[in-house]
Parts: C-alpha cells; structure tokens; sequence
C-alpha cells in the first residue's frame, strides 16, 4: 500500500520565485541568528576581559558591526533570475532568414 504522505511533496514546475512571505521568514531569520551572535560575543568580552584583555577587546570588536551587517542581509531580497531576451538584431538579416527566391509556381 502506498504511503498517503509520499504524494504530498509539489514538484516545482515554475521558475518563480519565492514569495514574499517565504522571502521575508528567510530574511527574519538571518536578522535572529545574527542578532543572537552578538551576545554570546559581549559575554565573551566580558569574561575573558579578566584574563586576556586583547582577547576581549577582539569579541568587543566583532559584537560591533553585527547589527549594522544583520539589517543589511535582513533588507536585501534575494538576487532576480536574469532571463534571457531574444530581442531583433537590426542590420543584415542572416542567410537562413530570406526565403529562396526560385520558388516552383504551381498554377492551375
């Protein structure tokens, strides 16, 4: 018997792009791991001011331009599909284009 979960998987039969909603949960989420990263980073900046100051001082540094970075992922959408255009060429037409010129008439 066939599993009744199996078929419920889309086949992707498009080459649109995600939707705005997908778009932006994908940009929530880089903005929440990269905001998370910079307090695990001032907490090592603190701890480790104790025993290693240019250590510290290495962790304070990178905590530092985090945000700046997260709200720069978090606003850029994904890059557009570049599609390819068969646009008209003016100039010579290519050989292949004109239609032979000794054509057989057929009249009736």
């Amino acid at each position: 018997m066939n599993n009744p979960k199996e078929g419920d998987t889309p086949v992707l039969i498009t080459e649109a792009a995600p939707s705005f909603d997908d778009q932006h949960a994908a940009r929530k989420r880089k903005y929440i791991l990269m905001m998370s990263l910079r307090l695990p980073c001032l907490f090592l900046a603190l701890i480790f001011a104790q025993v290693s100051w240019w250590l510290a001082l290495g962790f304070l540094v990178l905590s530092i331009p985090l945000p700046w970075a997260a709200v720069l992922i978090a606003n850029d959408r994904p890059p557009r599909k570049s599609e390819r255009v068969n646009r008209h060429q003016q100039g010579e037409p290519s050989a292949h284009l004109i239609e032979r010129s000794n054509h057989q008439i057929i009249e009736g």
